[in-house]
């Protein structure tokens, strides 16, 4: 009986705790809403992704939260057909990005293994932005 009421204690010095953080003349629901909308401006580098036929890797720039470029610095070119398919594949995919200001991006037809690399590395590039 003791220990219970010890974390009721405990929970009540918790609560109180928690509120004191609150700056001067907030709610701790306007508290909560500041803290959501900081966005995080910068560019990132999402991780290289090796697909069947080489290394895949996105960076994006973000600023105030909206994505305003996509760049593949990284992705398959040693054969004539590598170099074939992402000429088309790549831009399409950066377009994609940019409409969807997310990873819900299409499959390119044709370039599937450039595209599983392309969305992986996107979404190591959002996470590190904190967007997904």
């Amino acid at each position: 009986m003791v220990s219970s009421k010890l974390i009721k204690g405990a929970a009540i010095c918790g609560i109180g705790a928690a509120s004191a953080l609150v700056p001067v003349g907030l709610s701790s629901a306007n508290a909560a809403t500041i803290k959501t909308t900081v966005k995080k401006s910068g560019t990132f580098l999402g991780s290289a992704y090796m697909t069947h036929y080489g290394a895949v890797q996105v960076s994006i720039t973000v600023k105030n939260g909206k994505i305003t470029k996509v760049n593949v610095p990284v992705y398959p070119t040693s054969s004539f057909r590598d170099q074939q398919i992402n000429a088309q594949a790549i831009p399409m995919l950066e377009q994609e990005v940019m409409v969807a200001q997310s990873s819900n991006i299409n499959n390119i037809s044709g370039a599937s293994f450039t595209a599983q690399g392309f969305y992986m590395s996107l979404v190591s590039a959002l996470g590190k932005a904190g967007l997904k």
